[in-house]
């Protein structure tokens, strides 16, 4: 009886913590890339500092799914549409530096990696890169960017795990710094999740 009354106590703190988590106003879902290293995860490590509330919960840039027809608004969609979430717009850090980039070799095969801290049944996961001569002096807008995903992997409804490995080649032809906008697409809800990683080809 002690070890029934244990779980039961158990499942409801779990039920409850879900419910908080759920109705504290943040984004419900959660999850963002860390290969190769995006904005969110870069502000929450503390490589970049005075990045505001997305250093407490790097998993919540969630946004209107539909991307690129729909979607967040240009200029926010490394915030997912997030207000409290700008600086990651921003084509400069908080500090006024550079993004930390990651060393990538287009032509040649990747590994992305997401980390989940909910796991929403998924549609797609899709990467875009930034066109030769992107300007890099703006928040990142549509026209930034190749609107052709460089890699679709399709997820077919089923829950990811709770660290997702997957690889594809990069794009070539690109040198210097880019930014990699990478989305996955949650298929029983409105919303999609979204991260930015800037890379030097």
């Amino acid at each position: 009886m002690r070890t029934r009354t244990k779980l039961y106590a158990a499942s409801v703190g779990m039920a409850t913590a879900g419910a908080l988590v759920l109705s504290s106003g943040g984004a419900s879902g959660h999850g963002y890339t860390d290969l190769p290293i995006s904005r969110q995860k870069l502000c929450q490590n503390g490589s970049v500092s005075n990045c505001g509330n997305i250093q407490w919960e790097p998993q919540s840039v969630e946004g209107p799914k539909g991307f690129p027809a729909t979607g967040p608004s240009d200029g926010q969609l490394c915030s997912g549409n997030n207000g409290q979430f700008a600086q990651l717009d921003r084509p400069k850090t908080p500090n006024g530096q550079d993004w930390p980039t990651t060393k990538v070799n287009g032509g040649q095969s990747y590994t992305f990696r997401w980390q989940f801290t909910a796991m929403h049944s998924t549609t797609d996961f899709k990467y875009y890169v930034t066109k030769p001569g992107w300007d890099q002096n703006r928040n990142l807008t549509r026209a930034d960017l190749n609107l052709t995903p460089f890699l679709t992997v399709p997820y077919n409804n089923q829950r990811p795990p709770a660290t997702l490995s997957h690889s594809g080649t990069l794009p070539s032809g690109l040198s210097g710094h880019h930014v990699i906008l990478a989305v996955w697409t949650v298929a029983d809800t409105n919303n999609a999740f979204y991260a930015c990683s800037d890379v030097t080809f």
